[in-house]
């Protein structure tokens, strides 16, 4: 979520000051906000908003990775209304009072990740979270909300309501992995697992013996025809890129990629491969560190890493670029290896000697 940043917005003295507190323990998480108010209230911290209230949501919405008002509930609802398209692409949405007692979801609670961040803020500034998608209050996991933990595409997002129907109404539901699909099975506890090797197969288990389902595949289905409510998820190519120093031990880099991958809260089962810069073949340290993760480690040449056109790049390091040739290698190397149309889901990071980048691609 952090890397478009989060819009924190008061209309209020009180409200701005409520605000920055919560600024404050979203820095503390690794995530990035900006608070805004109007410019009566403007103190050190605070971007003045210089449209109408109405006009500045709107301008912000569909830019934000998550819209935080710390205000009455009613005016931050009025004020979305006309925005709101889709589960799949509105942003997370939530409403704090200006003393900060209460937090609460209000938008895009699984997808969006409103839920999780209602659980962070809550917890940064001491106050109560109030969540109340059905599967939450009674302790169930809904698909979409599987579907994001995972970082899984949904195929048919038209399945989610009455598959999560189902598991909220304690339906007999299965979770089915199709072929060599890498998903942690401890996140699909609240399902049957089954695993066969093509989408049929898959389908005809759900509507012989479930009530619905789940199908976590790698090719999409061409078509869904079921007896049963099912949803569709699609694995990502998920990729870390990596750079080290020459004498930078095995230990710190398996720690910094455990680090990097808990900020978006990425199982490590999910990742695919690692990825680097071809003159780190020799490097036994970072061979090892691959080979301890469970991951293969690819290399790219310096030519292969200029190539990278990618328009939200961290600035190049003019100590990289005069030792080897390019100015930085972890997240080119993430693209590059993630393949079309691959996005950075965790820019640079770097700690213990070493940087790590995250990218993300579709298979198809």
């Amino acid at each position: 979520m952090s890397h478009r940043g989060i819009a924190i917005v008061a209309i209020t003295r009180r409200g701005v000051e409520t605000a920055l507190k919560i600024q404050r323990a979203l820095d503390s998480c690794g995530l990035g906000a900006i608070v805004y108010g109007p410019k009566k209230y403007s103190v050190p911290g605070v971007t003045v908003m210089d449209t109408n209230f109405a006009e500045f949501i709107e301008e912000t919405y569909s830019k934000t990775a998550g819209l935080v008002g710390v205000m009455a509930t009613g005016i931050i609802i009025r004020a979305v209304a006309p925005l709101l398209e889709s589960k799949l692409t509105d942003p997370p949405v939530i409403g704090v009072d200006v003393t900060g007692k209460f937090v609460i979801s209000l938008l895009s609670g699984h997808l969006g990740g409103a839920n999780d961040l209602t659980q962070t803020i809550a917890a940064g500034i001491g106050a109560i979270p109030v969540i109340t998608t059905a599967s939450d209050v009674l302790g169930k996991q809904s698909a979409d909300e599987l579907a994001r933990g995972l970082h899984l595409s949904i195929q048919n997002p038209n399945s989610l309501v009455a598959v999560n129907s189902a598991i909220v109404n304690d339906g007999h539901l299965a979770a089915v992995l199709v072929g060599d699909i890498k998903i942690p099975l401890e996140t699909l506890g609240d399902f049957d697992v089954k695993k066969v090797q093509t989408n049929t197969e898959a389908i005809e288990i759900i509507d012989t013996y479930y009530d619905a389902g789940i199908i976590i595949t790698q090719t999409p289905l061409p078509t869904i025809k079921s007896k049963k409510p099912l949803t569709i998820l699609i694995t990502k190519r998920i990729i870390v890129g990596l750079g080290a120093r020459k004498d930078t031990p095995t230990k710190d880099i398996v720690a910094t990629v455990k680090i990097a991958l808990e900020r978006i809260d990425m199982p490590l089962q999910r990742v695919d491969a690692f990825a680097t810069v071809d003159i780190k073949r020799t490097s036994q340290l970072m061979l090892d560190a691959a080979d301890m993760l469970g991951a293969p480690l690819e290399f790219l040449s310096v030519d292969a890493l200029r190539s990278v056109t990618y328009n939200d790049l961290s600035p190049d390091s003019a100590m990289v670029q005069q030792k080897i040739g390019v100015g930085g290698v972890c997240e080119r190397a993430a693209l590059l290896i993630a393949g079309n149309k691959s996005k950075l889901i965790l820019k640079k990071i770097k700690l213990n000697g070493t940087t790590v980048a995250v990218a993300e691609a579709e298979y198809v």
